[in-house]
């Protein structure tokens, strides 16, 4: 792991949020992120580590090494922010109150798999995009 990048742990098994990582590798042209599934033994660890509660996340998690870590739509929108293009967006949309915006969040993760499909097991990174990945 790179102190300096910022880790994205995501449902390796979630069409939406393996959409949401294709979207950022494509957008990360600073290359400030890696990625890991949630149901990897990094990912694991990296939970454990921050004694995040799997039974209540399990969607995206965004880790800031020595800084923070982000749940629900604030990791989403922390994550937009480091995006060219839509760090206005993720702005505007801070300014709603976290609650509000999670309950959408929640609802969108609670019916995920029914709406949007699941995947058999984890996606494999193309050589391309392999060392964007713990």
């Amino acid at each position: 792991m790179e102190k300096a990048k910022k880790i994205i742990l995501f449902d390796g098994l979630c069409n939406v949020c393996n959409g949401f990582v294709q979207f950022v590798i494509k957008r990360d042209h600073k290359d400030v992120f890696q990625f890991t599934s949630l149901q990897s033994d990094v990912g694991q660890r990296l939970l454990k580590e921050r004694k995040i509660d799997t039974t209540k996340i399990d969607s995206v998690v965004l880790i800031e090494p020595g800084v923070a870590f982000y749940i629900k739509s604030d990791a989403a929108l922390e994550v937009g922010k480091s995006l060219k293009g839509y760090r206005t967006v993720s702005k505007i949309f801070q300014l709603i109150p976290s609650k509000i915006r999670d309950i959408v969040y929640d609802l969108i993760a609670k019916y995920r798999y029914e709406w949007f499909g699941k995947r058999e097991a984890c996606m494999v990174p193309s050589p391309e995009i392999r060392a964007k990945f713990l």
